[in-house]
C-alpha cells in the first residue's frame, strides 16, 4: 500500500455557474467557499489549490436573515488618522453588490498566498450575464456545473 499524494500535473479545474437569487448569503458564501477550497473532491490536498473556478451570478439578489439588513456593518480604513469608514449592508448591496459576496467568501479560506490564489478563481456578477461562455469546454474532464 502506498499513499496517494496529489500532484499539480493531476489537476483539472472545472466551472460552476451559481445563482445567487433568492438564497441567504452565509448558506451561498459556505457552498461557494468548499467549491473553491476543492474540498469537494477526493484528491483534495491542502498545500495546492484543489478548487474549482467558480461564476456567481444575481449577486444583486441575495438576502439575509432578521435585521441583519440594517445591523449588518461592513468598515474598511484609508489608513489616515480619522479613515474608518461604515457602510451598512443594504447600502454596500445597492452600491457594491459583489463585494458582498466576495467578503463573505474571503473569510471562509485560508488568509494566505494560496487563498489569495484561491480568490483569483471566484467570479462574481451583479447581474444574470457573465463573459465566461467559452471556458467552459477548455477545463479538460470539465464544463461547467450549473447549481
Amino acid at each position: 500500500m502506498k499513499t496517494y499524494s496529489t500532484k499539480s500535473s493531476d489537476l483539472t479545474p472545472q466551472w460552476h455557474v451559481i445563482d445567487a437569487s433568492g438564497k441567504t448569503l452565509g448558506r451561498l458564501a459556505s457552498e461557494v467557499a468548499t467549491l473553491l477550497l476543492g474540498k469537494h473532491k477526493p484528491i483534495y490536498t491542502p498545500h495546492l489549490n484543489t478548487g474549482d473556478f467558480v461564476i456567481v451570478v444575481n449577486a444583486a439578489k441575495v438576502r439575509v436573515t432578521g435585521k441583519k439588513a440594517q445591523q449588518k456593518v461592513y468598515h474598511r480604513h484609508s489608513n489616515y488618522p480619522g479613515g474608518l469608514k461604515s457602510t451598512t449592508f443594504a447600502k454596500m448591496l445597492e452600491t457594491h453588490p459583489t463585494r458582498v459576496i466576495e467578503s463573505a467568501v474571503k473569510g471562509m479560506i485560508p488568509h494566505n498566498r494560496l487563498g489569495r490564489d484561491m480568490m483569483s478563481r471566484l467570479k462574481v456578477y451583479a447581474g444574470d450575464t457573465h463573459p465566461h461562455q467559452a471556458q467552459a469546454g477548455k477545463a479538460e474532464g470539465g464544463g461547467v456545473v450549473e447549481r
